[in-house]
């Protein structure tokens, strides 16, 4: 699936991954391939994503998140 993570300014990671692990606001949550659309709001905590090349991590504050058709959209402040 695809996995997109900006802030207000520019687009810190794009590429394939298979699975993202997110700090939901009413605790963390896996999005994996064909998930159900869902929305929802992040708060401080670590986003976790495997790529091709070995997992990755992200520290944030807060944020929201789109899932919808294999596509992750995560918009972090």
């Amino acid at each position: 699936m695809k996995l997109e993570i900006i802030s207000a300014d520019k687009v810190l990671f794009k590429g394939d991954v298979q699975r993202v692990t997110l700090p939901g606001s009413l605790g963390a949550f896996t999005v994996l391939e064909h998930h159900a659309p869902l929305i929802s709001t992040l708060t401080r905590g670590t986003v976790v994503y495997d790529t091709p090349n070995g997992a990755k991590e992200m520290k944030i504050d807060s944020g929201i998140v789109e899932v919808l058709d294999n596509r992750v959209v995560v918009c972090i402040n």
